[in-house]
């Protein structure tokens, strides 16, 4: 029975004759709330032509899509269709309504004669409804130079229904180092236009894993700084010596930038950036189970303190309390929506380490300033409130260090007595930073400075969480290489944090390995700056 429909444009626009396959990029849905979800895809026949277009002509294109509750397509709730127009790099993004809560759907798009893969999506469940238990998966850091995107083809298999991911979707710079008999794809050293951005995409996307793990299940993305530059900050390039220093000109390459990113993922068009600005931040309800908040912690922020990010050891400025990692508007959004919500559990999607992280073993301190070490007032502020308002059951997920980290967070990190308030779980990278090994110098340099640093694991992969009304578990999901295809998943430990009690315990751990990594020249100890 067909219960919707939707249409973008009622006018028909024909695809090119001899247009070969154009769904090379795969399919994705996102955003889900309780009666829809948006769809994407992008037409693109030759995903990595030189002009960025994905060779396609100037003409639009009409995408007829139809969603249904089985995979056979016989029972088909929604068909619409959607118009694809060069100036978006002929990507699609309708946008679902009318679906039934907390329920499964499967999706597919056609052009001309050619019919897509099929996607399968989930809806959430309805605002404050009885919700026993949600399975997702968190992932960051897919550099396609350093390795194999592996670990999707083993999230792909999960239980889940959905995946978040927080940020460095995409490389802006074109590095090589780690996978095996390849060499660099015809692409230019670094992305500065729309056109670079577009062919970033187009080649992360390529990639069969990241297709499979898209079409398995609904996805949240945000963004970290990869995305548009190295480390950058506001309207600020980061640590840069080209002309895209000057603020003008680096508002015109975040304009680019942002537009790559919604032509290339399944965001609503709340997502659609208006020029160097795009809406990143929002939150996400699942029952009365769970709200998930994600962040933007690039482009509201005040400049790196004490340089561009790196490590420092004698930094005041980190303490101004003028500093932002947030910016007000969002920083008065989050803290009056975490200490309003219903939710039993308060999940929040943040791109860089919110604990304390300090590298200096001995008496002294060591901080990167481009994490909330450099924005200390925020942090306190955040943390503090979260005691002050007796915000329960707050459990923050982290991407960007290329590392797996299980750590308390305290309202004062300048005071070893405050109270614990919530867990941070950062969660190691999809292949930046090549094979990795389960310990290194930098993991013991952090494990003896921070006594709230309760794990620390330098491995690829990516982290699965489950809740119920009483538990939160975390688990770190490895692989032993990502430098050549084809390598085993292991959970390398399992953490949980109770309801009504701050902080996490181990749940289960192995003896650590033995064995060297694969390939023990490709660098992997990523300080904060991660470059």
């Amino acid at each position: 029975m067909l219960v919707g429909a939707a249409a973008v444009s009622s006018e028909r626009f024909r695809a090119p004759r001899r247009l070969g396959d154009p769904f090379t990029l795969g399919v994705a849905s996102g955003d889900p709330t309780p009666d829809g979800v948006v769809l994407w895809t992008r037409l693109a026949p030759d995903p990595l032509a030189p002009d960025g277009f994905g060779g396609m002509t100037l003409a639009p294109v009409t995408v007829d899509f139809e969603l249904a509750r089985d995979e056979g397509f016989r029972d088909v709730v929604v068909r619409g269709s959607a118009v694809a127009t060069r100036e978006l790099a002929h990507s699609v993004h309708p946008e679902i309504n009318g679906l039934e809560p907390d329920r499964w759907y499967f999706y597919r798009f056609r052009a001309g004669e050619s019919i897509s893969p099929t996607g399968r999506t989930k809806t959430a469940p309805r605002p404050g409804s009885a919700t026993a238990r949600m399975r997702f998966a968190y992932a960051s850091c897919q550099s396609w130079g350093y390795g194999y995107f592996t670990a999707y083809d083993h999230m792909s298999a999960e239980d889940l229904d959905l995946v978040v991911h927080l940020g460095d979707y995409i490389y802006e710079s074109a590095w090589v180092q780690g996978r095996a008999g390849s060499t660099q794809r015809d692409l230019a050293d670094e992305a500065f236009d729309l056109r670079g951005y577009r062919m970033r995409y187009a080649q992360v996307r390529s990639e069969a894993p990241l297709q499979a793990a898209h079409a398995a299940f609904p996805w949240l993305i945000t963004m970290d700084d990869h995305e548009v530059h190295d480390n950058w900050a506001g309207d600020h390039n980061g640590p840069s010596f080209d002309v895209y220093h000057l603020p003008a000109l680096f508002r015109r390459r975040r304009t680019a930038a942002f537009q790559a990113l919604y032509e290339h993922q399944p965001l609503r068009i709340a997502q659609l950036p208006s020029g160097p600005e795009i809406l990143m931040h929002r939150r996400y309800a699942f029952g009365d189970l769970a709200e998930i908040t994600l962040l933007d912690t690039r482009q509201y922020r005040s400049p790196q303190a004490c340089g561009d990010g790196d490590v420092v050891t004698d930094c005041p400025a980190r303490f101004d309390p003028d500093r932002t990692i947030l910016g007000a508007r969002q920083r008065d959004w989050l803290l009056n929506g975490l200490t309003s919500s219903p939710s039993r559990w308060q999940i929040l999607g943040n791109q860089v380490a919110m604990a304390r992280s300090d590298y200096d073993p001995g008496d002294g301190e060591a901080l990167g300033t481009d994490a909330w070490d450099g924005y200390v007032a925020d942090r306190n502020t955040l943390l503090g409130t979260v005691a002050r308002r007796g915000v329960d059951n707050l459990v923050v997920i982290t991407g960007d260090r290329h590392h797996n980290y299980a750590a308390d967070l305290r309202s004062d990190f300048s005071d070893l007595e405050s109270p614990v308030v919530a867990t941070e779980f950062t969660g190691t990278s999809i292949s930046s930073g090549g094979d990795g090994e389960d310990m290194s110098d930098v993991g013991r340099r952090l494990e003896a400075a921070n006594p709230d640093l309760k794990f620390f694991n330098g491995q690829r992969g990516y982290v699965r969480v489950e809740l119920d009304q009483q538990l939160c578990r975390t688990d770190f999901r490895v692989l032993p290489y990502v430098h050549r295809p084809g390598a085993p998943v292991t959970t390398r430990a399992s953490y949980v944090v109770r309801d009504g009690i701050a902080g996490t315990t181990e749940a289960w751990r192995p003896d650590p390995p033995v064995t060297r990594p694969a390939t023990p020249d490709i660098a992997t100890d990523a300080l904060p700056s991660n470059r």
